[in-house]
């Protein structure tokens, strides 16, 4: 489809302009800047914009138009086009890509004013507000503790460039699969350097961005400050711990929110550090995101109290107040005890040279001694034109293939990284690959909602498999090569008979997007997991749920089966691995030690080592035999959003949120 945003044309949403370059209707161009074809209108509920869904030659992205009537505004324009170029000079996973040259303005057929329009990245995943809409219970204080320290991060990024957001809310924090926070709507940020005072014309009056609840006082009147952002973060979070909107817990007598009675499930400690960052005065919340993230880090290590003078100021004197509340505290041993992160004075660290680390390894593979080395790649591989979603490498160690937001999926030659073959027939990004047990096959799923089987050999594409309804997040062989599974964010499951070509189950069971699988060597029980924080066991034979595993407290992004089919492996946004038993489902271990959300694992062939990768920027070797972190590879530049390793994790591959593949390999 295509469509006119000629805020004058009579039938904007025709479908008879499928596939013109101009509107039939008004004449105007419905492919912009030569690239972008406009495939749909997503909202036009904002005030400010209207957000459409663009497609160019590589990827879906998001297209922002200024309402038209905000044209003679030009206090309106400055600030739409200055969410461009604040957005072009933030790069972080957690805000949206946006490229230096996003911002365009341009004329319709039949209208001479400019309509103002500036491109970035599409975020896959929900608001805040959407997530908690289906959520049964409010968010765990580990759960609260990792989103604010996301933000937080996000908020450095921010600050640090002179910027704040002046607008932070559940609605404009969106959640990736992964679980990654992305703040969004930049529309409202501001220079620290402009003027408090910036006037719109000659009229005089203030510039206030103001949404109900959320507004520290100061900025109300027209003064934002960088911790008019933490005021409104605490705000935020008192929403999600307590699911209660912030009008129905105003009191207009004390002119405050009674919010801790309806969160019973966090701590003393959490709570004054809510009620600090919601002061009154902006000089009594925290100074800096670095103090902010100083104390998350304290309360995430199961410190049960604040500093003496860190605990929540009244309105109006500045004397502590004492917390006299029924919050419920639990029992901080317990509710700590997997929080001890593995870094610090009592780790011995030995750095070693890279040619040294193989031949260290294997000797050193009971260790207790964990070791840390900064990170070398052995070479690059670049070719794709956007971010690469996923790599997969193939038994023989020879070729390494890669999926991407380009739409593409690269076949390589592992040891010289000579691109061999290009695949192409997705409608948008490729989420996930996976290679059959013979070698012969490759299964690619996508944001397209369709899953294609292609051979290795020939390149040629065999099937599409049809009938998701949403993007589709993991694909995986079952182990004689005869079924393939899918999961997608459509909350189900769905197994494929590839000799006939069709569906032959689906499994329902998950309340979020599912992101990934894993099937036992036996072929008789599938695992699934997602943004439910659950792993669903299903028997492949009647497809029936088994069993569910709960112990995650956030998002699970990766599963791993033991090539003997006894254990699996999780990892999740929670900043855990857990290895559960593959058959009863008993919870053998949980591993600690990643400071960030885990995104990837890998088992070696033996069985006796797990890899893991995370947002953390770090990739983690266990001893599988006693649970202990052996070594960890420092120095990536981002976080590791994937990785492939050879059976024998000889080789590694690994990439991120860009457009090249980096390599690790044993000397």
């Amino acid at each position: 489809m295509s469509y006119c945003i000629n805020p004058l044309c009579p039938q904007p949403g025709d479908l008879a302009n499928a596939e013109n370059r101009l509107c039939h209707h008004c004449g105007s161009a419905l492919v912009l800047r030569d690239r972008y074809r406009i495939v749909k209108l997503l909202s036009d509920d904002s005030g400010f914009a209207t957000i459409y869904e663009v497609s160019d030659a590589t990827t879906t992205q998001i297209l922002k138009v200024l309402k038209f009537h905000h044209n003679k505004n030009l206090r309106a324009v400055e600030l739409f086009r200055q969410e461009a170029i604040i957005l072009s000079q933030l790069r972080h996973p957690g805000i949206p890509n946006v490229e230096p040259d996003a911002y365009f303005a341009y004329t319709s057929h039949n209208n001479p004013e400019l309509i103002h329009c500036f491109v970035m990245e599409k975020i896959e995943g929900m608001n805040l507000q959407q997530w908690l809409q289906q959520q049964t219970q409010n968010i765990s204080q580990t759960q609260a503790l990792l989103w604010l320290q996301q933000l937080t991060k996000i908020l450095q990024i921010v600050h640090k460039h002179n910027y704040f957001h002046r607008d932070i809310k559940l609605q404009n924090i969106m959640l990736r699969p992964s679980g990654q926070l992305v703040l969004i709507d930049f529309g409202a940020a501001r220079e620290m350097t402009y003027t408090y005072l910036a006037q719109i014309g000659s009229a005089g009056t203030i510039t206030r961005i103001s949404s109900a609840g959320y507004t520290p006082p100061e900025q109300e009147k027209g003064h934002a400050v960088p911790q008019s952002d933490f005021y409104a973060l605490g705000r935020t979070f008192v929403y999600l711990l307590t699911g209660k909107k912030l009008s129905d817990i105003y009191n207009p007598l004390t002119d405050e929110f009674d919010w801790r009675d309806y969160a019973p499930q966090i701590t003393i400690a959490f709570a004054d550090f809510i009620d600090r960052l919601m002061s009154a005065k902006a000089i009594d919340r925290p100074k800096d995101t670095q103090e902010m993230l100083a104390i998350l880090d304290r309360l995430l290590a199961g410190n049960s109290e604040l500093p003496a003078d860190y605990r929540p100021y009244n309105r109006d004197e500045e004397t502590v107040i004492m917390s006299k509340t029924t919050v419920l505290q639990k029992d901080e041993s317990k509710q700590y005890s997997a929080k001890k992160w593995l870094i610090g004075g009592g780790l011995a660290v030995l750095l070693l040279a890279s040619g040294g680390y193989w031949a260290w390894y294997k000797v050193q593979l009971n260790s207790q001694t964990v070791v840390t080395q900064s990170w070398e790649s052995d070479r690059v591989f670049e070719g794709h034109s956007s971010n690469i979603n996923n790599v997969a490498i193939t038994a023989d160690q020879k070729v390494l293939i890669s999926a991407s937001a380009d739409k593409t999926i690269k076949i390589w030659d592992l040891e010289t990284g000579r691109e061999l073959k290009t695949l192409t027939g997705h409608e948008s990004y490729i989420n996930s690959i996976a290679i059959s047990p013979d070698g012969q096959f490759l299964a690619s799923g996508s944001a397209d909602k369709t899953v294609k089987l292609w051979s290795l050999t020939t390149g040629k594409l065999l099937i599409t498999l049809t009938g998701h309804t949403s993007s589709i997040n993991d694909v995986l062989f079952s182990p004689n090569g005869q079924y393939l599974y899918s999961a997608s964010a459509d909350l189900t499951v769905r197994a494929w008979d590839l000799n006939q070509g069709e569906q032959k189950q689906v499994f329902n069971g998950h309340t979020s997007s599912i992101n990934a699988l894993a099937v036992r060597p036996d072929g008789r029980v599938l695992m699934s997991a997602g943004a439910d924080k659950m792993i669903e066991f299903w028997d492949l034979e009647t497809g029936k749920e088994i069993k569910t595993l709960t112990g995650h407290t956030s998002y699970i992004n990766a599963l791993a089966m033991s090539p003997d089919g006894q254990f699996l492996a999780s990892a999740s946004a929670d900043r855990t691995i857990i290895i559960w038993d593959a058959y009863t489902g008993e919870k053998r271990q949980t591993l600690t030690g990643h400071t960030n959300y885990v995104n990837a694992l890998a088992i070696s062939n033996d069985g006796q080592t797990l890899v893991s990768s995370g947002a953390d920027k770090t990739i983690r070797f266990w001893n599988l035999n006693n649970g202990k972190m052996q070594r960890i590879l420092t120095g990536y530049p981002r976080p590791i959003d994937f990785f492939a390793a050879t059976p024998n994790l000889e080789i590694i591959a690994t990439g991120s949120q860009d457009v090249v593949i980096r390599i690790w390999k044993k000397p």
